[in-house]
């Protein structure tokens, strides 16, 4: 038979099982959106200078031709 001193172990050993389980969940979405973040700066700097050198390439070639 169990008595009430014995559910309540149960319960205090179950949660004290689950602590820092919200801590680690939130450091784990933390790293993952860091990481996606290092990720679209990467992307958007090789855009960027992407579209910076077909910008400069157009310019010169539009001085050039009303230039001649």
């Amino acid at each position: 038979m169990t008595t009430t001193s014995d559910r309540r172990e149960a319960l205090r050993r179950l949660h004290r099982e689950e602590h820092g389980e919200g801590v680690i969940s939130a450091a784990i979405a933390v790293l993952i959106m860091a990481f996606l973040g290092a990720a679209m700066w990467v992307g958007f700097n090789t855009i960027w200078d992407d579209t910076e050198t077909n910008v400069r390439d157009q310019v010169e070639q539009i001085g050039d031709e009303t230039g001649e």
